[in-house]
């Protein structure tokens, strides 16, 4: 972990701050973003991924947004890039978070059939 991933990481949660219970715990290389107990978020290399389901990777499309890819070989395809106008824009970020949240409290979420 180098200066530049603490330093995105606080930016992200200083960003989130009007969401109460937002923490980002290490993991792979990166951190995952939770509420609570609930992981909604990937912090990996300066970038900010958010969870998926049907009903919302739709707009991270139209955005030309790309799924997580820790490494070549894989593809996490219910995590997508945060574009960086949402990401500068601490209301617009905290609408996705929601959106990224309620994805993982819905019983909808299932694998994404591509």
């Amino acid at each position: 972990m180098d200066r530049n991933d603490e330093s995105f990481k606080d930016f992200v949660l200083d960003q989130l701050r009007e969401l109460s219970d937002v923490e980002a715990r290490r993991m792979f290389g990166g951190y995952g973003l939770y509420r609570g107990e609930t992981f909604s978020g990937i912090l990996h290399k300066g970038k900010l991924y958010f969870k998926i389901n049907e009903s919302t990777v739709g707009e991270y499309r139209r955005r030309k947004m790309k799924p997580f890819r820790p490494n070549a070989r894989q593809t996490l395809k219910t995590y997508y890039q945060v574009p960086v106008d949402v990401l500068e824009d601490n209301d617009e970020l905290c609408a996705w978070a929601s959106k990224a949240i309620d994805c993982q409290h819905s019983a909808a979420t299932r694998r994404l059939l591509f």
